[in-house]
């Protein structure tokens, strides 16, 4: 029997299910009356808890507005800290965690508490804001070095060792290393360095969870 295209293709495709016009292009299927025909899906269909969780999911990362709405019910301690992200340039993102009292301890200087979860925080939210709502973003490793006392508010400026993009279009885990410089705004009409901070974080396609769930 002469192989057909059908043969000649990966049915784990989306496209592999769809008719090829003469450049070779995936085009709509259609019923004999002329209506379209949707590509049959790919696995089971996500449940209810799924689809609100990747909701959520997104709606976190969305703006400051909505991620301190997420952080007030799922993690306060990022809410009352009032830690934020700000965008310096197209590719340049950091993590401003104002001195309000909450942050402060009795002498009125920055909490090292404050600064080490928030770093955690700062890191998990850069991560999380670049892998996006169909990943987990769990910190394995947490290095901290403090310099000198913060006396105002911190900055948190991130810089991945990997190329979190790449390792994205591959599809599966892995782990992504951040160096953040942890600095005091505006000392003297320049940032004051105040700490150091090594980060490790382990990054899961969240269909995987699903897959060993359902095993």
């Amino acid at each position: 029997m002469p192989e057909t295209v059908a043969d000649k293709v990966d049915p784990s495709e989306p496209e592999a299910r769809l008719p090829k016009n003469g450049n070779g292009q995936a085009v709509p299927a259609r019923t004999p009356s002329g209506r379209l025909l949707r590509p049959q899906r790919l696995g089971p269909k996500p449940t209810l808890g799924e689809r609100v969780e990747a909701f959520i999911s997104a709606l976190s990362v969305r703006d400051n507005f909505w991620h301190r709405i997420c952080s007030l019910i799922w993690l306060p301690f990022a809410f009352f800290s009032g830690i934020r992200m700000r965008q310096v340039d197209p590719s340049t993102f950091v993590a401003v965690l104002p001195f309000t009292r909450f942050n402060r301890n009795w002498y009125r200087a920055m909490a090292g508490a404050a600064l080490l979860g928030n770093a955690e925080v700062a890191g998990g939210m850069y991560v999380f804001g670049i892998c996006g709502a169909d990943h987990t973003v769990v910190c394995k490793h947490l290095e901290y070095h403090f310099l000198r006392p913060c006396l105002g508010p911190a900055i948190y400026r991130m810089t991945p060792r990997e190329d979190i993009h790449a390792l994205l279009a591959a599809g599966g885990e892995f782990n992504v290393t951040l160096d953040l410089d942890i600095r005091q705004q505006g000392f003297k009409s320049s940032d004051r360095r105040v700490g150091q901070c090594v980060a490790v974080f382990h990054v899961t396609p969240k269909v995987h969870h699903r897959k060993r769930a359902r095993r």
